[in-house]
Parts: C-alpha cells; structure tokens; sequence
C-alpha cells in the first residue's frame, strides 16, 4: 500500500492514521486485546486527532582499540497532533519531539486538499520527501543524503495522490535560506506485490550545488517483502571540485508468523568514487516482535566493515529496543 494508507504525511513517517492505528492493532501484533471502548482510532472527534511515540534502547558498542561500552538510551519521545476544522479538505498537523535534550518542532504544516482528495497543497516545516522513509536515520541511504527524522526544512509542497500513484514537489530552504532553495521530487507506482519510484534532490547553497538522485523499489514474494535503493549524490563546488559518490540498501523482511518479523539489510557506501580502499559496508540482523497492539521489541546487531585504519568505520552495536506508538 501508498505509505498514505497509513500515515498522515503522504511521503511516510510520523503520525498514524485511522487505517494505520486500526491496522497496527489487528494485523501487526502476535495477540491482540479486546477493550469495552472499541479500538484505538487516534480521533478525539472529527476534528482532532492525537499520537504519540518512544523508543528506548539498551546498547552495547564495539569499536577496535577502544573499549567497549555497554548504555542505556532515550531514543526519542514523539507527540502529534492533528487538527481537522474542516475534515478530509484543511488540516494542521504538529511533530513535537519532547526529548532527549528538551523539546524541538519537528513538523508544523497546514494541508489543503482538493474535493477529490486527491491533489493537495502543503506549507509549513516538514520532513523533504526522498527515497524510502526508513525508520534508521543511521542508514547510509538516510545519513548521507542528509534527508531523515532529524532534518526537517520550512518548504511548500505540492503532491497528487491518485489510486496508484504518489508523488511530492518541493521546494524548501536548503543549505542557504538567502542565495538558494532546495528542489525535492518523489514519485512512486504502488500495485498489490511491488512497488517501484525515484527522486531528484537539487540543493544550491554558498558553496556549491548537490545533486542527488534514487531509485527505490519494493517486492512482495510470499512471507518475504523485499526493499532496495541505489543513490547517487555529486557535489559541485565553487572551486571547480567535484565529489561523487554512490550508495544503496538491499532489505529482506521475513514475516516468520503474525508478531514476528526478521530483518536482513545489506548496505554500501562508496564516499568518493574518485578515491581507491574508501568503500564501506553494514550489515543488519534484526528481530522484530509485536507481542501485543502498539508494543514493538526489536533486538538486533549491525556490523560496519570499512577502511581498516578507521576504527570508528569498523564498529559493532547489538541493541534491544523498546517501541511503544499509537
């Protein structure tokens, strides 16, 4: 399905939906619980909808010719927002990050749609749309491109939302509000078993230009969706320079039962095509298990394989996390 299905942010992440919480208590949890109240919707009434999410982590890190450390982490504590004083049609929505470190706007847009709900026109702060909308701002398909969680710009955004098709236009501050903007492009075709898109990514600043373009795609087969994303990033500066780089993700997502999920991601990082021994590598395993509605406990490992004379590109952390969402 369109990440629309789920989210109130058409491009994916933040707040869910009716559909998303309904979905999230009926098909992602192991067990479900049965309340007098009916299920979870996030509606207060037609006009105001509420959500909320944290992750805590435990963490135990490994990195050559260092000592390792064992710690526990505040990830991120989440509230949200939804007012509707004309439903289906204007909405203002709010991404408030309580902590760690004090509370900081995440998102803070107003949203109009047309009557066929389709075409809307959004202005505001807001996540730019690039790529897939991976939770793992650490990804190097996330990380490097410098679009996640942790960037939100003041931007306008014009998006079309027809059966099968989502796509988001942009434009944003970028890395210089006075002599540049950043241009943003997502399009995306969803059918029942795959999913396929690209984005364009243009950012004109005081030092120069980055360029950055994707393809993603997404594959269903059986028990196992799969996930892929190649980039490529150049950036031009003004000193005739230019650095080039290419990067890509490959995820398996085995759903070994209802609850239970078994995460496989491969990526790669080649920082300076222009450069020789530069190229890095991450592997993930990851467990994920949903034991009851809006609980999620994920344990998992991922190991960095790089230049062997950084230490820092070589690490190791093993990780249990503890999500709560509604």
């Amino acid at each position: 399905m369109k990440c629309a299905n789920c989210h109130v942010n058409p491009a994916g992440g933040g707040m869910r939906n009716t559909y998303g919480n309904i979905w999230a208590q009926n098909s992602l949890p192991a067990r479900q619980i049965e309340t007098r109240e009916g299920p979870w919707t996030g509606m207060l009434n037609a006009y105001a909808a509420i959500g909320a999410n944290l992750r805590a982590n435990a963490v135990y890190d490994e990195i050559p010719n260092q000592e390792s450390g064992f710690a526990f982490e505040h990830e991120e504590t989440r509230l949200y927002l939804q007012l509707s004083p004309l439903p289906d049609r204007l909405e203002i929505y709010i991404d408030q990050r309580m902590g760690p470190g004090g509370s900081s706007n995440q998102e803070a847009f107003g949203r109009y749609r047309l009557a066929n709900r389709e075409w809307h026109v959004t202005a505001g702060q807001m996540y730019l749309p690039y790529g897939l909308r991976l939770e793992d701002d650490s990804a190097f398909v996330r990380q490097t491109p410098g679009i996640n969680f942790n960037t939100p710009q003041a931007a306008v955004s014009v998006g079309w939302e027809p059966r099968r098709w989502s796509i988001q236009s942009t434009v944003s501050e970028g890395s210089d509000a006075r002599r540049g903007k950043q241009l943003s492009l997502r399009a995306e075709h969803v059918r029942e078993r795959w999913r396929a898109g690209g984005s364009l990514n243009s950012n004109h600043g005081d030092d120069g230009t980055r360029w950055m373009q994707n393809a993603f795609a997404g594959l269903r087969t059986g028990s196992i969706a799969w996930l892929a994303e190649i980039n490529h990033i150049r950036d031009d500066n003004l000193a005739d320079d230019t650095l080039r780089q290419w990067l890509g993700l490959v995820e398996a997502n085995w759903l070994v039962r209802q609850g239970h999920n078994l995460k496989l991601t491969l990526e790669y990082l080649d920082p300076d095509v222009d450069a020789r021994g530069n190229d890095r590598n991450r592997y993930s395993l990851v467990w994920e298990c949903a034991p009851i509605p809006f609980v999620q406990l994920r344990l998992g490992a991922r190991l960095h394989d790089g230049p062997s004379e950084i230490d820092l590109h070589n690490r190791s952390r093993y990780f249990l996390q503890f999500h709560s969402f509604f």
